[in-house]
C-alpha cells in the first residue's frame, strides 16, 4: 500500500443498524480511505444479538435491509462470526487496517472495554461512539455519582442537560473496499423458521430495517401525537408508536426520534412531553443496567431474594400460551405469539397476573417475553419486570395487584381488543366480555360458547390469589 494512500477502517455494525445518524459511520467516513462494514454474530453469552426467537427473525430481515442500503451506496456488509475481537482482528490484518469504529452498546460495558484494550495490544485503534440512547449513561448521575433509582429526578436531570445531539443525516456515498472478503451466508444463520413459519404474521404488523422506522416516526409526527399521552392505554386503538423494536435494533436513533417531535404544535405539548418521556425511560433502564448488570436475573432490591414463589408449570404454560380464563390476559399472550409484539398496558396487565396471580417468578415472565417480543430489549425487559414484581428500582408496590377484569373493563370497555385476539368470545355480550366466568348459561348459549370446551374457566380466582400474594408479601417484611 503507497505511504500517502489512507488505510482502509472497518465499521462494525451492532445495535446501531442504520445509515442515518450513526456517529461511527460519519467518523469512518471523515477518517477517509475505504470502509468495510461487517455485522459479527458472537456468543449467545455477549448478549449483544437478539435476544430471543421473535428477534432473530426481526434481526435477519434487518440486516438484509441494511446490506441492500449499503450496496446502494457501493459498499456492501459482511457477515462473520465469532468472538469480537478476534474476528476484528482478523480482519483488521486481511485488509491492512489500523482502526475499528463503532457504537457503544450500554448492556456490556465491560466486554467492550476488553475489546478496545484487545485490539490496542495489536496496534488497532477502536473508536467508539454514543448513540443507543438520548444520553451516555455516565452522564446523567446523582450528586454522588450513582445511577438514579427513581425515574421522576432522572427525568429532571435529563432534562436540565437540554436538547440531545442535532442528528446526523445518512451519507450519500461510503467509499468502498473493492478487493473480494469472504462473509458467511446470512441464511446460514438460520435467523428465521424453516418448517413451521410461526412468525408468518409478523409482518402483518411490523417492518424490520431502517427505511420502515422512518415511515413509521413518519406516521406518527404527521398525526401530531394525537391522543398519545391518553389513548396509548386503549389497547383496541392505535396509539402507541410501534417504535420499540426499531429501538432496540437500532435501526432509528432516540435522537432523531427527539428532534422530530420538536415542531409539533403547542396544542400536542402534553403528548410530546409523555412520548419523550418514554425514551427516558428507556435510558433510565440503561443507567440501571450499567450499574447492575444481573438485572435480568437477580433482584434489584435483595430483601425479595426471601419470597416464595409457587412453582407451577401448569399454570405458567396456561399463562404463556393465553388460556388462563381471563380474557384481557389471553388476549395479550395471544397477541404476542401471533405477532411478536403485546399491547405496553396488556403487558402489566399480563406481568402482573403472571407474578401476582399466580405468583410465578418473574424471571420466568422475562425469558417468556425475552423470547417472544420483537422489541425485547436487554434493560428494558428486565426492568420493566422488576418493576412489576415490587423487587426493582422505582418499583410498583408488591400490594398494588390488577384486577385482571377490572383492568379489561376500563381500557377495553367495549371488548374490541379481547374480541380480535379471543375469537371464541366474539359474540359474547360486552357485559361479560371480560368475566364470561360470571354470565347465565342462557348468554354463553347464545354467544356459542361452552366454558371449559370452548374457552377456559379461570384456573385461580383472582379474590384467592390476591389474599395469597398479599400474604406471601406480609411474611416477606416479616
Amino acid at each position: 500500500m503507497p505511504a500517502d494512500e489512507p488505510r482502509p477502517s472497518i465499521l462494525w455494525f451492532r445495535k446501531d443498524l442504520r445509515l442515518d445518524d450513526n456517529h461511527a459511520l460519519h467518523a469512518a467516513i471523515e477518517a477517509g480511505g475505504p470502509i468495510v462494514s461487517v455485522y459479527i454474530r458472537e456468543p449467545v453469552a455477549h448478549n449483544i444479538g437478539p435476544l430471543g426467537a421473535a428477534q432473530n427473525w426481526w434481526l435477519h430481515h434487518s440486516l438484509e435491509t441494511l446490506r441492500n442500503s449499503l450496496r446502494s451506496l457501493g459498499t456492501d456488509l459482511l457477515f462473520l462470526s465469532g468472538e469480537a475481537d478476534r474476528v476484528l482482528a482478523d480482519l483488521a490484518g486481511q485488509i491492512g487496517s489500523r482502526s475499528v469504529f463503532f457504537n457503544r452498546a450500554y448492556e456490556r460495558s465491560s466486554q467492550d472495554l476488553e475489546i478496545v484494550q484487545t485490539l490496542k495490544m495489536q496496534q488497532i485503534a477502536a473508536h467508539a461512539f454514543h448513540g443507543q440512547l438520548l444520553w451516555d449513561p455516565q452522564e446523567i448521575r446523582t450528586g454522588t455519582g450513582a445511577a438514579f433509582r427513581v425515574f421522576t429526578p432522572f427525568w429532571n436531570a435529563l432534562q436540565k442537560r437540554g436538547e440531545p445531539h442535532d442528528p446526523i443525516n445518512a451519507p450519500s456515498k461510503i467509499p468502498a473496499y473493492t478487493r473480494p472478503l469472504r462473509s458467511e451466508d446470512l441464511r446460514s444463520w438460520n435467523l428465521i423458521p424453516r418448517r413451521s413459519n410461526w412468525a408468518s404474521h409478523f409482518p402483518a404488523v411490523s417492518t424490520p430495517g431502517e427505511h420502515g422506522a422512518q415511515q413509521r416516526l413518519a406516521e406518527i409526527i404527521d398525526r401530531n401525537l394525537q391522543n398519545y399521552r391518553d389513548g396509548r392505554d386503549l389497547p383496541a386503538e392505535e396509539n402507541t408508536s410501534h417504535l420499540s423494536p426499531h429501538l432496540a435494533f437500532g435501526e432509528i436513533s432516540p435522537a432523531r426520534i427527539w428532534h422530530a417531535t420538536r415542531g409539533l404544535p403547542h396544542t400536542a405539548s402534553a403528548d410530546v412531553a409523555h412520548f419523550r418521556r418514554e425514551l427516558a425511560w428507556r435510558d433510565f433502564c440503561y443507567g440501571l443496567l450499567v450499574e447492575f448488570p444481573h438485572l435480568h436475573d437477580r433482584n434489584w432490591n435483595g430483601r425479595f431474594d426471601a419470597f416464595q414463589w409457587e412453582d407451577d408449570a401448569q399454570a405458567f404454560r396456561a399463562w404463556a400460551r393465553g388460556v388462563t380464563g381471563y380474557p384481557i390476559v389471553d388476549a395479550g399472550m395471544r397477541q404476542l405469539w401471533r405477532y411478536g409484539f403485546m399491547h405496553n398496558r396488556v403487558r402489566m396487565i399480563v406481568a402482573s397476573f403472571l407474578v401476582k396471580d399466580l405468583m410465578i417468578d418473574w424471571r420466568k415472565g422475562e425469558r417468556w417475553f425475552r423470547d417472544t417480543l420483537v422489541d425485547a430489549d436487554p434493560a428494558n425487559n428486565p426492568a420493566n419486570w422488576q418493576w412489576v414484581a415490587g423487587s426493582g428500582a422505582d418499583a410498583s408496590p408488591f400490594f398494588r395487584i390488577f384486577n385482571p377484569v377490572l383492568q379489561g373493563e376500563k381500557f377495553d370497555p367495549e371488548g374490541d381488543y379481547v374480541k380480535t385476539h379471543v375469537p371464541e368470545l366474539a359474540k359474547l355480550d360486552r357485559k361479560f366480555i371480560h368475566r364470561p366466568f360470571e354470565a347465565p348459561k342462557q348468554v354463553l348459549d347464545r354467544a356459542g360458547i361452552e366454558l371449559g370446551k370452548d374457552y377456559p374457566k379461570p384456573i385461580v380466582s383472582h379474590a384467592f390469589a390476591r389474599e395469597r400474594a398479599l400474604a406471601a408479601y406480609r411474611a416477606l417484611r416479616g
